[in-house]
């Protein structure tokens, strides 16, 4: 199954905050996106109904192992294509907005090549 950007965007916003913070809620992802709440919930609902997410009784967001997947995936290459700008001399704030741009549609055997580069690279 194909998805969209905006999904994936979605998804890495719920594992980053998850990471962050120990959980995730619509509110919270309106404000890391900057968007409103009422289309997080709409992206919500998509996201539940095909399978990517599940949500408890108090509105506690949790990805599905398909969601965690594409989710793991995006949030890697935004974390390589980051450092790869920064490597470049490219400031943080610019590299992070860069990266999540080009991390949905750069080709597989650039993004490996990237990967294995940054990984040469020393810390």
């Amino acid at each position: 199954m194909t998805i969209r950007q905006s999904a994936e965007d979605y998804l890495e916003s719920i594992l980053r905050l998850r990471e962050e913070k120990g959980y995730a809620r619509s509110i919270d992802i309106a404000m890391s996106l900057g968007i409103t709440k009422p289309s997080v919930s709409v992206a919500m609902k998509r996201l539940r109904e095909n399978g990517y997410i599940t949500m408890d009784e108090s509105n506690y967001i949790t990805l599905t192992p398909a969601g965690s997947e594409i989710a793991t995936r995006i949030y890697h290459r935004h974390k390589v294509l980051t450092k790869f700008f920064v490597s470049l001399g490219v400031d943080v704030d610019t590299a992070q907005d860069d990266a999540c741009r080009v991390e949905h549609v750069i080709s597989e055997e650039s993004f490996k090549a990237i990967d294995r580069y940054t990984g040469s690279l020393k810390q």
